[in-house]
């Protein structure tokens, strides 16, 4: 089985993947890391996140195998991980990767931004995960204050806005929801809450199957 997961950032779509992972019995992928080691890879270099050459050649040479996560989720790594997504030849060094894995028994669930139209067009179930912008923004704000990173909630909220901008209006895969995708509105349920809503939706459908 697998299940696409997109959604905005600080929409849920993480924590309900990695959820549904574990209870389903499946590989998870959090696809966005792939983008964000990217632009560190581009940073470190002393590069700008929109230097082309640079961002294609750290795509091209990227080792999932030496990630690491916590400092992969630094705000300017963030910031610049949206900035290096745009670029289509960096999607499309980093689509196999994701395809072949999303393809690996017993299944795969995949969180990111274009899992249900691009890459994985076929999956068995698809949602789209999405909550109200200053919901977002309080939730990323407090996680980059949980790690000790400072915080104004407002421009937390700008960046939000400027990601979704950005992401909405790319050439290359733009974000957007499958038309076969079901919504999921997580602005006021909690997280136990979004997840129920997330296996009940899974469920409708493998049930709708069975039917048929």
């Amino acid at each position: 089985m697998i299940i696409a997961i997109d959604g905005p950032a600080a929409s849920g779509k993480g924590t309900i993947a990695r959820q549904l992972a574990s209870v389903y019995g499946l590989h998870h992928l959090d696809t966005g890391i792939l983008y964000r080691a990217v632009a560190k890879a581009v940073l470190d270099a002393g590069r700008s996140p929109d230097d082309t050459a640079q961002a294609i050649a750290a795509a091209i040479s990227l080792d999932p195998a030496t990630f690491d996560e916590s400092a992969l989720k630094a705000q300017k790594i963030t910031e610049a991980a949206s900035v290096v997504a745009a670029i289509p030849e960096v999607r499309q060094a980093l689509m196999n990767y994701q395809r072949e894995f999303a393809t690996r028994p017993p299944g795969a669930v995949l969180d990111g931004r274009d899992i249900g139209t691009v890459i994985a067009p076929g999956a068995d179930v698809k949602l789209f995960v999405v909550a109200s912008p200053e919901v977002r923004a309080a939730r990323r704000a407090r996680e980059l204050a949980a790690r000790g990173e400072p915080v104004d909630e407002k421009d937390v909220l700008a960046d939000l806005l400027r990601r979704d901008e950005r992401d909405s209006r790319r050439t290359a895969a733009p974000f957007k929801a499958a038309p076969d995708a079901h919504l999921l509105d997580t602005t006021h349920l909690s997280i136990d809450a979004a997840f129920r809503a997330a296996v009940d939706i899974i469920e409708a459908v493998r049930t709708g199957r069975e039917r048929r």
